[in-house]
């Protein structure tokens, strides 16, 4: 007996496709509006926030609040052109994601724990924006085509 191998419908990788970029889109949405609410909180110079002493990249906290309500309002901007599967969009998205990620590592020290769940957020949607080619085609870690 031979067994016979079916390369997958297209329609399969496409759905994949779509998928992953809706997926981004809404958490890059997330990820904007939660850091809207920490930008707003450390305008208002909340007591959320822990103080550290001597730490290398210091600002005031107002100046966090600041950058942290531009990546929101950007990174809420970009996820509706997400939604609407534009490639600008999805390099954007990356991009922003990235700079989300920078932000908060460079503000860790001042919300820990909320600093390491946003990075990882952000790792995924960085990760569900790369994996799919414009064409919908899904890739694996070592760049060769999937075929199942």
């Amino acid at each position: 007996m031979t067994a016979t191998h079916t390369r997958p419908a297209r329609d399969a990788r496409q759905g994949w496709a779509t998928g992953l970029t809706t997926f981004a889109a809404v958490m890059l949405f997330l990820v904007g509006l939660l850091d809207v609410f920490r930008g707003i909180m450390a305008i208002a110079e909340d007591d959320v926030f822990v103080t550290t002493p001597d730490y290398v990249f210091e600002f005031d906290l107002t100046s966090w609040g600041w950058i942290h309500l531009v990546l929101g309002v950007l990174a809420m901007i970009v996820s509706a052109g997400l939604l609407r599967i534009s490639t600008w969009a999805r390099i954007t998205g990356v991009a922003i994601a990235g700079l989300v990620i920078i932000a908060n590592f460079l503000s860790l020290p001042y919300y820990p724990l909320w600093s390491v769940v946003m990075i990882a957020i952000s790792g995924f949607i960085i990760w569900a924006l790369c994996v799919v080619e414009p064409d919908g085609d899904l890739y694996d870690l070592s760049g060769e085509r999937r075929t199942h």
